[in-house]
């Protein structure tokens, strides 16, 4: 059994027992977060949302917050003498799917 579900603006196929990394969440470590479910497939029964299922479940656990690795940013012109160097690292929360239903 899988469910697509939505956060963060993006679309996660997601099933029990699984850790995804999602954009940064206000949560604290620990705490249980609902999902919403676009779709949900279990087995041989495919359920569409419109655009969310009613009644479907996702239950998911916070297991961390941190940061991606560093992405360089390197802007330059060529002849002109112009370089920028720039790091990025993007915020995530890793949650791990407690339940689908």
């Amino acid at each position: 059994m899988y469910a697509i579900v939505t956060t963060g603006g993006k679309q996660y196929k997601v099933s029990q027992d699984e850790v995804i990394n999602v954009e940064k969440l206000d949560a604290k470590v620990g705490d249980k977060i609902n999902l919403d479910v676009m779709m949900l497939v279990d087995g041989d029964k495919v359920t569409n949302g419109n655009p969310l299922v009613k009644g479907a479940e996702v239950v998911a656990e916070v297991v961390e917050q941190g940061k991606e690795e560093k992405v360089v940013v390197f802007k330059y012109k060529a002849k002109k003498n112009y370089r920028r160097k720039q790091g990025h690292r993007q915020p995530f929360t890793a949650l791990k799917i407690i339940s689908v239903k």
